[in-house]
């Protein structure tokens, strides 16, 4: 084995790992090796990312947000899933979109499937006030469209704090 064969070739890209040298027998460790990389490169996609499980980011569902004069349109992505799968609540400037993705086969049918199931759970800090009432949401091929008014009220300001340096009789206990 080469030190050329310990080289994470491809781990940060999606380029395949290079073959093995035409002469060199193929090592059962290496195999191992590599497999184990290609795991770990699975879970942890991206260093300073968001970990990956089953190919899925924790930040799925995929969402665009899109600021306009009338306030804020978010379009989020769900595929295989449908109106009554998902719950889309807003409180107190907080967008939240939960569901669940079903799995189609049932525990007594075996098959391949590479595809992810389970609850999701997306929280979305909105950037201004939205009158929450008039909130509306679509739900068509798979995209939720909700869209948002922006509030009419004065934004709320935040106060700045001055800071004062310590006083001489105040550092003394």
């Amino acid at each position: 084995m080469s030190v050329r064969d310990l080289i994470p070739w491809g781990r940060s890209t999606n380029a395949p790992v290079p073959s093995r040298m035409r002469d060199e027998p193929m090592s059962p460790f290496l195999t191992l090796h590599r497999e184990m990389n290609r795991l770990f490169d699975d879970v942890f996609s991206g260093i300073g990312g968001v970990p990956a499980l089953g190919g899925r980011s924790l930040g799925w569902p995929s969402v665009e947000m899109v600021e306009t004069d009338q306030g804020l349109r978010v379009s989020a992505e769900l595929p295989g899933l449908d109106e009554k799968d998902v719950e889309l609540t807003i409180d107190d400037g907080v967008l939240t979109l939960r569901g669940e993705k079903r799995a189609e086969m049932t525990d007594r049918e075996r098959g391949y499937s590479e595809r992810s199931y389970g609850r999701f759970e997306r929280v979305i800090a909105l950037p201004f006030a939205v009158e929450e009432d008039k909130a509306e949401a679509s739900f068509q091929n798979g995209v939720l469209s909700v869209a948002l008014p922006r509030s009419a009220k004065a934004p709320e300001q935040g106060r700045r704090i001055a800071i004062n340096g310590a006083k001489p009789q105040d550092t003394a206990h």
